[in-house]
């Protein structure tokens, strides 16, 4: 796979973009995850900056990660799905694959995608997180940016193996109900896995929960899983006769 072929494989996906709703969803989802904290906020005023009194930010970084992990399961099934489904719909798979471009191609291109837009949905909540604090009354001088990198990147960086998975489902299957029907359901097992399953659970690596209390385990366990599961999914994807 030659990087100019990846190039202009990533050209093509970005220009397929235009007439999607994807662009307003990478945007709906830390839009909608801020406003929620700024209402929880708004109505809990004093008593959750009495809770926080000593680490303000803190407080409400913490309960902005909590938010954004099922906004992240939710939001790369969706962008998965919507990125593979446009191939499937207009079923033109066989025309996308007779160019000059290889299989592997495609697939690390549909893969780095939807990586890419949900590093950018993590950085733009990352900033409506500080608009937030300082419309709030904190102080910008105070922000912890390491604990706020480490908040929002991390579950992003955990979450590969579930990008990996939801590319792989959505490419290889024409109808797009069971690779969402698959994220749906990940989205919700995901909230009850941190505190019923042990560190060797997949879905529990984005709350960055583990034995030895170090969050960045987690986030390169995902890494890790998210290359052997693209392996597996890029195999099969070179090997079937996708129609």
């Amino acid at each position: 796979m030659g990087a100019s072929m990846l190039v202009r494989v990533m050209s093509a996906e970005w220009l397929k973009l235009r007439r999607t709703m994807i662009p307003f969803l990478i945007v709906l989802g830390p839009l909608g995850v801020a406003s929620l904290q700024a209402v929880n906020f708004g109505l809990r005023y004093d008593y959750l900056t009495k809770q926080y009194a000593s680490d303000l930010w803190g407080g409400l970084i913490g309960n902005v990660a909590m938010l954004m992990v099922p906004t992240l399961f939710m939001g790369l099934a969706i962008i998965a799905s919507m990125t593979a489904g446009m191939e499937h719909q207009m079923n033109v798979w066989k025309q996308t694959l007779a160019l000059p471009v290889s299989k592997t191609s495609v697939f690390a291109g549909k893969f780095l995608l939807a990586s890419l837009l949900l590093l950018g949905s993590s950085v733009l909540l990352a900033l409506l997180t500080l608009a937030l604090g300082v419309s709030l009354g904190f102080e910008l001088s105070g922000v912890p940016y390491g604990k706020l990198a480490a908040a929002i990147f991390y579950p992003y960086l955990a979450v590969m193996p579930f990008i990996a998975l939801q590319v792989w489902l959505s490419v290889t299957m024409s109808n797009q109900a069971i690779p969402l029907t698959v994220g749906i359901a990940g989205t919700v097992f995901s909230m009850f896995a941190g505190s019923r399953f042990g560190d060797w659970m997949p879905y529990r690596w984005p709350y960055l929960q583990n034995a030895a209390d170090e969050p960045l385990y987690s986030a390169a366990a995902g890494v890790m899983l998210g290359a052997a599961v693209f392996a597996a999914g890029l195999y099969e994807f070179v090997r079937k006769d996708v129609k």
